[in-house]
């Protein structure tokens, strides 16, 4: 009989610390980048350092994604990756940690494929917290929603800059976990975040939607992630840890500490931050 790794509560729980008074530092990683032991071995590290993980599942055209995790998706479906491996590398890492909560991000293709509910199902039963779909409009998430909301898992909704007061609602109506504010208008890896630009946005989504607002596209140094950190409940990092994962395979050196090096330096910049204001 296989275990089940489901856990309504443990994105909450994440989310709970803020009674420390600080930020949550949410890492993002591709799949199979650059193959599956290796994204195994990241996955294990990144749990020193970050307190949820997005796990990318790779596709084709992830349209909404800068040059850096194009690549990064590029480089994963070459070396074979499918759904099914994506949800071992969660169930893998849920046999050693039950703790840190991973979100499946990506695109609807690939979970459509795989059937709404078959997948909702597969991914909380291998341990995954939340998803984000980021092509599936809240006018047509309603087959999408009920089945996640069935097997317990969150489904977390982009908001942006150009989320009005008339769209609002419809980006907020079950929303679960927490509200993920798309901080540029454009792809991720790009542009970079303005700490004093999203923090009305992080107020105004936080009163909309009772959740929690973490902000991410446009953060890559420890100084921006820190700046982030003081206004936003938690703080997303993707391109610049692919960039690392990327950057060392290309001269064959370790991946694994390259990338957990650069995780490491964000945490510390970003779990710091608001103690530098007190």
């Amino acid at each position: 009989m296989t275990t089940s790794y489901r856990d309504a509560g443990r994105l909450e729980r994440a989310f709970q610390r803020e009674n420390d008074h600080r930020a949550l530092f949410i890492a993002y990683v591709m799949a199979g980048d650059p193959d599956l032991e290796t994204s195994f071995e990241i996955l294990k590290g990144l749990a020193d350092h970050a307190d949820v993980i997005e796990l990318g599942m790779p596709f084709s055209d992830p349209m909404a994604e800068g040059p850096t995790i194009q690549l990064a998706s590029q480089r994963s479906l070459a070396a074979g990756t499918k759904m099914r491996d994506v949800l071992g590398l969660v169930r893998r890492f849920r046999e050693i940690n039950t703790v840190t909560p991973i979100v499946l991000m990506g695109y609807l293709n690939p979970v459509l494929f795989h059937g709404y509910e078959a997948f909702a199902n597969d991914a909380s039963d291998a341990g995954a917290d939340g998803v984000i779909i980021v092509d599936c409009p809240p006018e047509e998430a309603g087959p999408l929603t009920d089945a996640l909301e069935a097997a317990k898992m969150n489904l977390i909704r982009l908001a942006t800059p150009t989320t009005d007061d008339a769209r609002l609602p419809a980006v907020v109506a079950r929303t679960s976990g927490f509200i993920y504010y798309v901080s540029v208008a454009g792809v991720t890896g790009v542009l970079e975040a303005d700490a004093e630009t999203v923090r009305r946005p992080v107020e105004r989504l936080r009163a909309a939607s009772g959740l929690p607002v973490a902000v991410g596209f446009g953060i890559k140094t420890p100084e921006r992630a820190a700046q982030v950190a003081r206004v936003a409940d938690g703080v997303v990092v993707g391109s610049a840890l692919v960039d690392e994962i990327a950057a060392a395979a290309k001269v064959n050196e370790n991946v694994t500490e390259k990338v957990l090096l650069k995780a490491s330096e964000l945490a510390k910049a970003v779990r710091s931050a608001r103690l530098e204001l007190a």
